[in-house]
C-alpha cells in the first residue's frame, strides 16, 4: 500500500479521489489553499462529508510552499504525490491570467522541485484535454501535437506536461500526467456547465448554449475517473520510454463525444424539468470538440470503467437537490 499526498483534496476529483485511496487501504493526507474561485464552503463541506469519514486529513497549504510541501512529504512518508490542486477554468484565464501563473506554473514547479529532493517514488498529476486545442479531426491521441493552445490555461497544463518530462529526464522522478476529459458528477464545481444548467433550470432561467449547443465533449463520470486514478497508483511508476525516461501521459477519457444539446436533454430528464435555452456563438478560449483516445490507458491497467451518461447524471441530480436544500452544510 502506498502512503500518498494529494494536493486540491478538497477539490472535486481530489476529494472522491482521496476517499477512494482511503478506502482501498492506502495512508492519505490531502492538502488544499481553500481559494475562492468558487464558494470555498463547498470545499469544507466535501472536507466534512467525504474525507473526514474516510479518516483523511487536509491541510491548508498552498503549493508554492515549497518548505511546506517538503515538510509534509517527509513527516508522512510520502512514497507516491497525486497533484490535482491547480487553478481550474478556461474561460477564467482570459480574464485573470496571472492566477494560472501562480499556481498551475509556480504551484507545480514546487510540487516537482518537492517531489525530487524528498525522493517521491512516483509523481502522478493532472494535465487536461484542453492542451489538444482548437481542432476538430478526433479521436485526440496522446502522440497528437500540443503546441497550439486555444487559452492561457491549455497552455499552462501543456507546460506542465514539459515540466514534469524534464524533471523525470533529468532527475529520474517517474512522472504520470493524466488528461482528463470534461469530468462530471455529485460534489462538483459550480463554475462547471452542468452545474450552471442545473441551477437555471431549477429556477426557470434560460441557459445559454454556445454555438447553438453543437459543441462535442466527451463527458466523463467521476467514479470512472477515480477508478483509473486508483489502478494507475496500484500499478506504480512508469516504465522508460524510448529516450530512457520514466514518464507516461494518458487520455482519461471514454472516445464517446455527446452534443451539449443532447448532454441538456439528458440533464432535464434527469431533473425532471424542461430547460429555456437561448443560444450563443463560441467564446474566446473554448473548443468544438474534445474526444479521447484511451487506448494508452487501457493498455496500462485494462478496460476502463464506463458509467454511461444518464446513470452519471442523474446521481449528480439526485446530489444536487439535496445540496441547495442544505443538506450538506
Amino acid at each position: 500500500m502506498a502512503s500518498l499526498l494529494i494536493t486540491g483534496a478538497a477539490g472535486f476529483i481530489g476529494a472522491h479521489t482521496a476517499q477512494a485511496l482511503a478506502a482501498a487501504g492506502h495512508q492519505v493526507i490531502g492538502l488544499d489553499n481553500f481559494n475562492s474561485y468558487y464558494d470555498p464552503a463547498l470545499k469544507r463541506a466535501r472536507v466534512v462529508q467525504l474525507l473526514a469519514p474516510a479518516g483523511v486529513a487536509c491541510e491548508s497549504m498552498d503549493l508554492v510552499d515549497l518548505d511546506g510541501l517538503r515538510g509534509l512529504i517527509r513527516e508522512h512518508r510520502v512514497d507516491t504525490v497525486l497533484n490535482l490542486a491547480a487553478q481550474a477554468g478556461v474561460r477564467y484565464s482570459v480574464e485573470q491570467p496571472m492566477a494560472y501563473v501562480h499556481s498551475n506554473l509556480q504551484g507545480f514547479g514546487a510540487v516537482l522541485e518537492a517531489c525530487r529532493l524528498e525522493g517521491v517514488q512516483h509523481l502522478l498529476y493532472a494535465s487536461s484535454s484542453s492542451v489538444y486545442g482548437r481542432r476538430a479531426d478526433a479521436p485526440f491521441r496522446e502522440t497528437d501535437r500540443i503546441d497550439r493552445p486555444a487559452s492561457f490555461y491549455a497552455a499552462t497544463k501543456a507546460a506542465n506536461e514539459a515540466l514534469a518530462y524534464a524533471t523525470a529526464g533529468i532527475h529520474h522522478l517517474p512522472c504520470t500526467g493524466l488528461r482528463f476529459f470534461t469530468v462530471y458528477g455529485p460534489w462538483g464545481r459550480p463554475d462547471m456547465a452542468y452545474w450552471t444548467f442545473a441551477e437555471r433550470i431549477k429556477r426557470g432561467e434560460p441557459i445559454k448554449l454556445f454555438d447553438r449547443g453543437e459543441l462535442l465533449r466527451d463527458f466523463t463520470y467521476v467514479d470512472d475517473v477515480v477508478n483509473a486514478l486508483l489502478r494507475l497508483v496500484q500499478k506504480g511508476a512508469p516504465s522508460k520510454d524510448d529516450n530512457g525516461v520514466p514518464a507516461r501521459i494518458f487520455n482519461l477519457g471514454h472516445r464517446h463525444p455527446v452534443k451539449v444539446v443532447e448532454f441538456v436533454a439528458t440533464l432535464e430528464a434527469a431533473l425532471g424539468l424542461k430547460a429555456q435555452v437561448e443560444y450563443a456563438p463560441m467564446q474566446p478560449g473554448d473548443v468544438p470538440v474534445t474526444c479521447a483516445d484511451p487506448s494508452r490507458l487501457v493498455a496500462a491497467i485494462g478496460d476502463l470503467q464506463h458509467t454511461p451518461l444518464d446513470v452519471g447524471l442523474q446521481r449528480f441530480a439526485d446530489w444536487f437537490g439535496p445540496w441547495q436544500a442544505g443538506q450538506y452544510s
